[in-house]
This record gives structure tokens, C-alpha cells and sequence, in this order.
């Protein structure tokens, strides 16, 4: 018995039609097939919250989610997330209040020159959804695709757990 594989439409090389829900949100952008989901929410939907740092996938400053799990956004094709949701940092508060974790930062004075902080904060959000933050060892481990070039690591620590423990 011969399998068959479904066959996806050619879509390229010039601009395609994109639609993307960021936060919440459908939107479309003309953009080519092989544009970042970073480039794209930075350069065409004007949500530049997202930091490009590397721009190859090490430094974790482009952290956001797809379908609520952490990708990079400069390693993520913007077509291959039609389809599915979107979160920037943008989409973390609700009603102009701040999420949780966004607060703790504040409080906890985990960020210092602030370029990764939306990446450290979507990271550690999500962390704590996967059930990640036991202790401070795993913390560092889930985190260490995050770079701080500040080393505020003990304060994004003292932030997770603050999130963590309800204080």
C-alpha cells in the first residue's frame, strides 16, 4: 500500500498574503516566505517588543510564543504560524494591567540595560506554565537560552520564584 503525502500550495518566491493572530489578534502582511515571524511582527506589524539580538538563535532576546510554547522568533518562519497563536510580550498584559511575571521583574529589578528583558520574561512565564522553576538549579537550566549581557540572572531568579511562590 503506497502512501500518500499531502501536498502543500507553492507559495513564493515573491510576497504572499500572511495572515498571523498575534495576541489575540488576525492580521495580515505581504511579506516573502522565507521572512522571520520576528521581521515580520517588528518590521510589518510594528510590534517591536520582541528584540532582535542575534539574529541566530543563541541569545533568547526574541523569545515569544506559538500555540503557548517558546520559540525564537528569528529562527521561525512568520508562514509556517498561520494558523496558530501568536504571543509577543505585547500580549502578556491584560487591560494595560501587567501579567505576573512582568510585575516581578519590577520588583525584583531583573533587568538593567532592559534589551532582553521581554525575552527573559516570556521565557519565564512560560517556565512556570511547564513546571520548570523547582528550584534554583532547574530555573537556570530552563533559562539558560536567555542570555543577560547585565547578568541580572540572580534577580530574574528571585522574580521566577517571587511568580512561583504567589508573593
Amino acid at each position: 500500500m503506497e502512501a500518500t503525502a499531502s501536498v502543500l500550495p507553492e507559495r513564493g518566491p515573491g510576497p504572499q498574503k500572511v495572515t498571523l493572530t498575534v495576541n489575540g489578534v488576525e492580521r495580515s502582511v505581504e511579506i516573502e516566505p522565507r521572512v522571520s515571524l520576528l521581521d515580520a511582527l517588528r518590521e510589518h506589524l510594528h510590534l517591536t517588543g520582541s528584540k532582535k539580538g542575534c539574529d541566530q538563535g543563541t541569545c533568547g532576546a526574541c523569545t515569544l510564543w506559538v500555540d503557548g510554547r517558546r520559540v525564537l522568533g528569528c529562527l521561525t518562519l512568520a508562514i509556517a504560524c498561520e494558523g496558530h497563536e501568536v504571543t509577543t510580550i505585547e500580549g502578556l498584559a491584560k487591560n494595560e494591567e501587567l501579567d505576573a511575571m512582568q510585575t516581578a521583574f519590577i520588583a525584583e529589578d531583573a533587568f538593567q540595560c532592559g534589551f532582553c528583558t521581554p525575552g527573559q520574561i516570556m521565557s519565564a512565564a512560560a517556565l512556570l506554565k511547564e513546571g520548570h522553576a523547582g528550584d534554583d538549579a532547574e530555573i537556570r537550566e530552563w533559562m539558560s537560552g536567555n542570555i543577560c549581557r547585565c547578568a541580572a540572572y540572580p534577580h530574574i531568579r528571585a522574580a521566577i520564584r517571587a511568580v512561583r511562590d504567589g508573593s
